[in-house]
């Protein structure tokens, strides 16, 4: 037998239920960046997802508020970074509002078709954008793997309960 939810907690749906919940849920931390009309942008993703293995395809989520959404909104392509348990404060730096996310100490440079890379990271990919499809006040952008490499060692970075944690054995 199942357990039954208790409905006497239960709350409407709302943009705090919805964060709430997915707290819960421990997500995998990605940085993507794009070449920009004035330079590099990037910011921190916990919404990337694996869409299709042929062709190899991911997802993922940016708020049309966000200050890297003008140059993704015009990006042809696009850098995903996964980044390892090491990299908690790239992470913050890159999900921080005002950030000069591309000074020191971080480490990057011109990658493929001039999107920006990150040094250090797990695995990198560069994608071609093929869709942003409207999701509320974000935009789900669908992109197709070009290249990468998973070479990098360590274990990955997470995000749950809004902190970054590394995985525990």
């Amino acid at each position: 037998m199942t357990a039954t939810p208790d409905l006497g907690t239960s709350q409407l749906a709302s943009p705090d239920l919805l964060r709430s919940v997915f707290r819960q849920h421990a997500a995998g931390v990605a940085v993507i960046t794009a070449r920009g009309e004035t330079g590099p942008v990037g910011f921190t993703a916990t919404s990337l997802s694996s869409v299709s293995a042929r062709p190899p395809m991911l997802s993922f989520g940016i708020s049309t508020g966000a200050s890297s959404w003008p140059a993704i909104s015009r990006a042809d392509h696009v850098g995903v970074h996964i980044l390892g348990e090491h990299q908690e404060e790239l992470a913050a730096t890159f999900a921080r509002s005002g950030a000069d996310r591309f000074g020191a100490p971080t480490v990057w440079h011109e990658g493929p078709e001039g999107v920006p890379v990150l040094d250090g990271v797990l695995a990198w990919l560069v994608c071609r954008v093929v869709a942003r499809v409207p999701a509320g006040d974000h935009r789900i952008v669908i992109a197709e793997v070009v290249l990468g490499d998973h070479a990098g060692s360590g274990r990955p970075l997470l995000y749950h309960q809004g902190r970054f944690n590394g995985l525990r054995d």
